[in-house]
């Protein structure tokens, strides 16, 4: 793949779930697809769970999407530099528990590092600052 189309493959499942299109967020990654959301230390495999991760923040945060502000690729991997922004109207499911939701908005920057194989998303690796969303949302630590 050139640069750029890897790019835009690991960037269609963040624009699909901006759209909150989950057909499309299926079908932008693999069946076997892995999800490492490092700030959360949750580590899914699978479409499904994937899926289930990504619904729950879109439930959470149902305006939530991010803006890319940098991408790059090399090989199989794309690095894209975003932020996320939503409001907080639902309950988030969090490491601790569930948060009710606060009604704060939210505007947090992250990583994400995306291999893709055969024009999908076959891992997706998320680094985000937990401590400032945390803050953002008001929750003390």
């Amino acid at each position: 793949m050139s640069p750029l189309s890897l790019i835009d493959a690991a960037k269609a499942p963040i624009i699909a779930y901006g759209k909150k299109d989950w057909d499309a967020v299926k079908g932008a990654i693999l069946p076997d697809v892995l999800y490492d959301e490092v700030a959360t230390h949750r580590k899914l495999q699978g479409s499904d769970a994937f899926l289930a991760c990504w619904k729950g923040w879109g439930a959470a945060l149902p305006d939530s999407k991010a803006t890319v502000h940098n991408a790059f690729a090399s090989g199989d991997t794309a690095i894209l530099e975003v932020t996320w922004h939503g409001t907080h109207t639902g309950p988030l499911q969090m490491p601790t528990g569930q948060l009710a939701a606060t009604g704060k908005s939210i505007e947090v920057r992250a990583c994400l590092v995306v291999k893709v194989v055969d024009g999908k998303a076959q891992s997706m690796r998320q680094y985000f600052d937990m401590a400032t969303l945390m803050q953002q949302l008001g929750v003390k630590a």
